[in-house]
């Protein structure tokens, strides 16, 4: 039963990717009049919005990728080194190029100052996160980086989920554009997180 819950998680994990892999494709090569820019032209004009937009897009689905394969059981007892060099990928993405650019991105956020919050608040948290994996495993405690990674992960996930709200929001209730992107600012990484919670506290238990 396990492993068929995991199966169908993966698959609806990969179909989400396919789809964010088909946006992205959208901006090549730099296209700033097609998909979500067409609503921030007033901000595509400025080079380090432009710069951070094109970084995140360009950046988000390697780690997004790079983080699912940490959490295989498999590749982490027999291909080390590939967990490892998938790793340093989603570490690297993550603090120095796809988190940042989302922290500039979140400033001019749709939605006034409630959605700027959230996007920038993820971004933060996303970074910091991540730093702490880094620093629990230097430190050789595996539990610690487990924990820190699935917190992580649960918020690079908010480039799928919060598509996933979007589209279901707008199905059932039929709301405005911008009221349904001023909710799935908070929705789109905050119940993610707390999932993540959680899961960590569930591993503790069945740990004792």
């Amino acid at each position: 039963m396990r492993n068929m819950i995991l199966i169908v998680l993966l698959i609806i994990y990969s179909f989400f990717c396919f789809l964010l892999l088909k946006i992205t494709l959208q901006y090549i090569p730099i296209n700033t009049d097609v998909a979500f820019l067409r609503i921030k032209q007033d901000y595509i004009q400025m080079q380090h919005y432009r710069i951070a937009f094109f970084v995140h897009v360009f950046t988000s689905l390697f780690v997004l990728l790079a983080g699912y394969t940490q959490f295989s059981q498999f590749i982490y007892t027999q291909k080390p080194k590939f967990h490892r060099s998938m790793g340093w990928l989603y570490v690297t993405v993550t603090v120095l190029l796809a988190g940042p650019s989302g922290l500039i991105i979140g400033v001019y956020a749709n939605g006034g100052l409630s959605s700027q919050i959230a996007f920038c608040l993820l971004a933060i948290l996303w970074i910091y996160f991540t730093i702490k994996a880094v620093v629990s495993i230097r430190k050789r405690q595996l539990i610690q980086h487990k924990e820190w990674m699935i917190r992580s992960f649960s918020l690079a996930l908010s480039a799928i989920t919060l598509r996933a709200w979007k589209y279901l929001i707008v199905a059932i209730f039929h709301t405005r554009p911008m009221d349904t992107y001023m909710i799935v600012a908070w929705l789109g990484w905050v119940l993610n997180l707390l999932i993540a919670e959680y899961i960590i506290y569930k591993r503790r238990k069945n740990e004792k």
